[in-house]
């Protein structure tokens, strides 16, 4: 999505930061470091949340172990500038009929000036095959989610070179394929530990271009964004019955920036927005964010190739099944895992995201206000038909105004939304003035209405 903005130049707008700009740090991704973490993963043979947890060589818990030294290795290449936690949890489930352990690793880079400030990164590490039950098969999980995996392991060995306002936290999630529990977990451990979830970029399934039937496409990736919030309560549908905002969720306006940094910044690869939280009937730990109120969205393949994902390994009528690392394009990989890394550095700079308010009824005239943000040198006010996918227009206004009139826009015909910018040119997402556009979870959130309770999801 480009943005063809009319825009009142940023002439009071400061040069360009000295620190390395996300473009530069995302070069440093490099294809053979991820296709060496993938090798890695699929050694361990299954990776499937009930295999073992104590054999040193195969099973979940040996490649947790091994992950978890991976980062902290990571860690000690930044002087230790990463904090491994592992929060975990002994669940019952569905697919878990047995209590057993859940764990997630996390690594976390703290920010400067405002660590209470998070972005998210996370993929994956348990992999199945056909019976998600079974625990003992051979499931690789190269792609489903060892490229997922390996993003964020990369992530965390380019991006901890540098510093940023924002804490950056990778996050190895387990039990996704048993029905998002790492999700959950993560969820659980942000509300717990006060983070104020900027985003979460989930990567589940990365790192092929060639589909089942064939199709391929090495130009684009989808990121999947919810339109009306997974926490609406029935207050705030009804409130947006009245002034809009079903596509104008956090994680829709997320969506619509990482887009805006793939055309900006030439990474080779196009954002194909795909407007649902996730594929048809099917789920990722991101959901379990999205209803904790954070803004989430999921990057996947443009193409996904069915003979390779929750197959036993096997081959009928000359055809492969199971997800092998055969089945790999690194080079794609790199491309999304480097769109991750520039998004993640972009908005761990940028300021944190307005929450504005509009106001204009019975009126010729729009006015914007919102609370001043820390760190904004600027503010993006930006509008676009209510019917067009992208914002069309923008105008920017110094840090110290905080109400702003555009005359002759008539409230009824438009969306508005603001964005922050810093002294450094670095900006935030926008945040649509609508309700429930204001980035961060739902105050007082009520149970969702009777009847909206979703429907059971195949992950």
């Amino acid at each position: 999505m480009k943005r063809p903005f009319f825009v009142l130049a940023l002439g009071a707008v400061a040069s360009a930061a000295t620190a390395a700009p996300p473009r530069e740090i995302s070069d440093g991704v490099s294809e053979a470091s991820l296709r060496t973490v993938v090798e890695r993963l699929v050694s361990f043979g299954t990776r499937h949340t009930l295999s073992s947890q104590t054999d040193p060589k195969r099973g979940i818990g040996a490649a947790l172990r091994w992950s978890e030294a991976e980062l902290r290795r990571h860690s000690r290449a930044c002087r230790r500038c990463l904090t491994i936690v592992t929060p975990s949890d002994v669940v019952t489930h569905e697919r878990v009929p047995t209590p057993a352990r859940i764990t997630n690793v996390l690594a976390v880079q703290r920010g400067t000036t405002d660590p209470r400030r998070v972005v998210i990164i996370a993929g994956h590490i348990d992999s199945r095959v056909s019976d998600v039950m079974n625990a003992t098969s051979d499931a690789p999980g190269a792609n489903d989610d060892g490229s997922g995996s390996a993003a964020v392991i990369e992530a965390a060995r380019v991006l901890s070179r540098h510093k940023f306002p924002a804490t950056i936290v990778y996050a190895l999630l387990s039990g996704e394929e048993q029905g998002l529990l790492g999700g959950k977990l993560l969820a659980d451990h942000a509300r717990a530990q006060g983070w104020q979830v900027m985003a979460m970029l989930n990567n589940d399934i990365i790192g092929n271009s060639c589909g089942s039937d064939g199709v391929c496409d090495a130009g684009h990736v989808r990121i999947f964004s919810e339109g009306t919030r997974a926490d609406a309560t029935p207050e705030l549908i009804a409130a947006q019955r009245s002034h809009g905002g079903e596509n104008d969720s956090p994680s829709r306006n997320l969506a619509r920036f990482i887009d805006g940094l793939a055309d900006d910044r030439g990474f080779g690869l196009d954002v194909r927005p795909i407007w649902r939280s996730d594929r048809y009937a099917r789920g990722g730990d991101h959901l379990a964010m999205l209803e904790a109120g954070f803004p989430a969205v999921r990057f996947t393949v443009a193409v996904e190739n069915y003979n390779h994902q929750h197959q036993d390994l096997r081959v009928e009528r000359g055809v492969a099944y199971g997800d092998t690392i055969e089945q790999m394009d690194f080079a794609y990989l790199a491309k999304v895992v480097r769109l991750n890394v520039a998004a993640l550095a972009a908005l761990a700079r940028a300021p944190a995201v307005p929450a504005p308010v509009a106001e204009g009824a019975v009126s010729p005239d729009t006015a914007i206000s919102w609370s001043p943000v820390a760190a904004a040198a600027h503010y993006r006010i930006s509008w676009r038909p209510t019917d067009a996918a992208g914002w069309t227009n923008s105008e920017v206004v110094a840090a110290g105004v905080n109400r702003h009139v555009l005359k002759g826009i008539r409230v009824d015909d438009w969306i508005f939304g603001v964005s922050a910018i810093s002294a450094d040119n670095h900006e935030s997402p926008v945040a649509s003035a609508v309700p429930g556009g204001a980035f961060g979870p739902l105050p007082q959130a009520s149970p969702p209405a009777e009847g909206t309770k979703p429907q059971p999801q195949r992950h």
